[in-house]
């Protein structure tokens, strides 16, 4: 397996790939998706700083439409899929070069077609049980999107309170979306209330953590004993 850290801008990832040539095309992917993203925040601009969903345009690149349909089912500002959606460009570009096993880390926001078992680490900042359980993910010939936010982690804005909150979805976009919107508003209090939101959307499982508290919902991957190590993480 080739793990490579590529970072573009403010695009910083982790690209794992059976294949040098399977890397070069997740590489493509991901840069001709942003610059599709950056031409289109020259038109509109209030797209790229609303925390709200914002209409677009009807010409509108894929990525952006991605982003716009997740913001609106989670009830989010676009940006909060940015970086799933993006990663999930870089996957399809690999799935289009052959590729049977792609992966593509973009600061924590998971985008993964597998032809094996896999190991996905939670990393939940000083909470106690960040980096010692992980998630074993069984081989997924559909994308999977598996993505975490924090409000206590990272650089990203979170109006809440969790060390981390991680939604799965075979719609990355949607799984980045829904991950920053429940981190916005959970607590240990309201957990159930709000799963509730999750009715009819397209998350399928998460995984909360908040100090001590860990809540859980829906069809979770069995989760296992593990030592994550901090060097794995993508960082900037």
């Amino acid at each position: 397996m080739i793990r490579e850290h590529f970072a573009y801008r403010e695009t910083i990832t982790t690209i794992l790939a059976d294949d040098a040539l399977h890397i070069e095309a997740a590489k493509e992917g991901m840069i001709a998706a942003r610059c599709d993203l950056e031409e289109y925040l020259l038109s509109d601009s209030f797209f790229q700083i609303s925390y709200d969903p914002v209409q677009i345009l009807n010409d509108a690149p894929e990525i952006v439409k991605h982003m716009s349909e997740a913001s609106l089912e989670a009830n989010v500002g676009p940006m909060a899929s940015v970086a799933a959606s993006i990663g999930w460009a870089g996957i399809r570009s690999m799935q289009n070069a052959g590729a049977g096993f792609g992966l593509i880390d973009n600061g924590g926001d998971i985008v993964l077609f597998s032809d094996r078992v896999l190991h996905v680490g939670i990393y939940a900042g000083s909470a106690p049980s960040s980096g010692k359980y992980a998630f074993i993910i069984p081989p997924q010939k559909e994308i999977l999107g598996i993505c975490t936010s924090s409000a206590t982690v990272g650089p990203s804005v979170s109006f809440g309170i969790a060390d981390s909150v991680t939604c799965f979805s075979n719609n990355p976009a949607k799984a980045d979306a829904w991950a920053t919107g429940l981190c916005n508003v959970l607590t240990p209090e309201n957990f159930s209330e709000v799963m509730l939101l999750l009715k009819n959307s397209s998350v399928t499982a998460v995984y909360a953590v908040i100090g001590e508290w860990i809540g859980e919902w829906g069809d979770l991957p069995a989760i296992i004993p593990a030592d994550v190590s901090y060097d794995l993480i993508t960082k900037g």
